[in-house]
């Protein structure tokens, strides 16, 4: 069974290029961020006529989460317990979805980006990871044996060896002490990163910014992870990132991350 998941930057402006790489790497899930469209403007044809089903949170041209499957689509769920809005007056973002497809129950995660330190937002995007962590460890106190995946763009860069210079991002997001906290809270409720096992850093990226030619110049973050729960990150035999992706006209700015499972 193979998982992807992958900030896309725009589902219809890339719906070729996602078919592309449900066939090149045999997906069986393609858990997608940042879809940019309400659910009647996701385009479905072509994926059902590849033979897989769709579930898509989408409430307009910013953020939205999906998650695409040929192995089954059930209990589909939008958002999580009590998972924090924002705004003015507060409202849910689509940012959150998860189903169980062959057995593992998948979240396809769009974690606020914070914006600046102490801006609201960056405020919000720590109260969501906390509320998230809780629900996580609260799944895994349920079912020990419960096979759970945490994956999509975090907006977080774990550790100094993922960003290209972590001098650059001094005073900036992704990096901060809380930031990493946030996301080391979810790992220690459980959860583990499964793909940096297959592949390290540093200069293991996902994610190269579409100015100052980062791509070429290798100048990029790691900031797209899979977190699985104990009982499925023991049935991981592979992993990878598909840098290949990010290359060429029309490419997201986002690499796919691609997890195989026993």
């Amino acid at each position: 069974m193979r998982i992807a998941t992958w900030n896309v930057n725009s589902v219809r402006s890339r719906i070729d290029r996602v078919l592309g790489v449900l066939e090149r790497h045999d997906l069986d899930v393609l858990l997608l961020q940042e879809t940019k469209c309400k659910d009647e403007q996701f385009p479905t044809l072509e994926l059902t006529a590849m033979g897989y089903e769709l579930a898509h949170h989408g409430l307009n041209q910013w953020n939205g989460v999906a998650v695409i499957s040929r192995v089954g689509l059930d209990d589909v769920q939008i958002g999580f317990q009590d998972m924090p809005g924002f705004g003015d007056p507060v409202a849910a973002e689509a940012r959150a979805i998860g189903a169980s497809c062959g057995g593992v129950r998948v979240w396809s995660l769009y974690v606020p980006n914070g914006r600046a330190i102490d801006h609201p937002h960056y405020h919000y995007k720590l109260d969501w990871l906390s509320v998230l962590r809780a629900d996580a460890q609260r799944w895994l106190a349920d079912d020990p044996q419960a096979q759970i995946l945490l994956a999509g763009d975090w907006n977080i860069a774990p550790t100094d060896e993922d960003v290209w210079d972590v001098s650059f991002f001094e005073g900036k997001t992704h990096v901060t002490q809380p930031e990493r906290d946030a996301f080391q809270a979810i790992v220690d409720a459980g959860f583990s990163d499964v793909v940096r096992p297959y592949a390290p850093g540093p200069g293991t990226y996902t994610y190269w910014d579409y100015t100052q030619l980062r791509f070429p110049k290798k100048q990029g973050m790691r900031i797209d992870f899979a977190l699985a729960s104990p009982a499925l990150a023991a049935r991981v035999t592979d992993a990878m990132i598909d840098r290949e992706e990010r290359k060429g006209k029309g490419a997201s700015d986002h690499a796919p991350v691609i997890v195989t499972l026993d």
